[in-house]
């Protein structure tokens, strides 16, 4: 199978404004930084108002991200290259990354870069450089997705 990756820069920009936005709108209204792994943790671990936001924030990522996969058709022709137990362990890797790396990608690629923090400069670097790494390994040298 042959994947080929086209470029919308019109839908690449207007999901960066809104993940932007998102992140301005939390930090501004609730002192908070919408970091994604952090804000699943306090919903599944907080309790009352600190977890009543949390599940409303998640509930608009994944109710916005259906309406925008339904409305554009973006999810008609995808089909995954990987098996069931290759997307879990990857979903447990990503998770102990997470945990070892203080945060995740939104949190400090998305707000702790935006806020000149030098922690997230690094993290996102190392984020960006493991998936580089992890793209290569998989398509190149496993040949797995290609």
């Amino acid at each position: 199978m042959n994947i080929e990756t086209a470029f919308t820069p019109i839908e690449a920009i207007s999901g960066g404004a809104l993940i932007g936005l998102s992140a301005v709108l939390l930090m501004w209204s609730m002192g908070r930084i919408a970091g994604i792994s952090g804000i699943v943790a306090g919903a599944i671990l907080e309790n009352g108002e600190e977890r009543n936001w949390r599940l409303l924030f998640l509930a608009g990522l994944f109710v916005g991200a259906v309406l925008a996969a339904v409305s554009t058709g973006a999810l008609d022709d995808v089909v995954s290259v990987a098996s069931v137990p290759m997307l879990v362990v990857a979903g447990l890797l990503v998770g102990l990354g997470t945990r070892m790396g203080g945060g995740c990608t939104s949190g400090h690629g998305v707000c702790g870069i935006s806020r000149f923090s030098l922690r997230s400069l690094v993290a996102t670097v190392i984020f960006m450089a493991s998936g580089i790494v992890t793209v290569f390994v998989i398509r190149h040298l496993l040949g797995e997705g290609v």
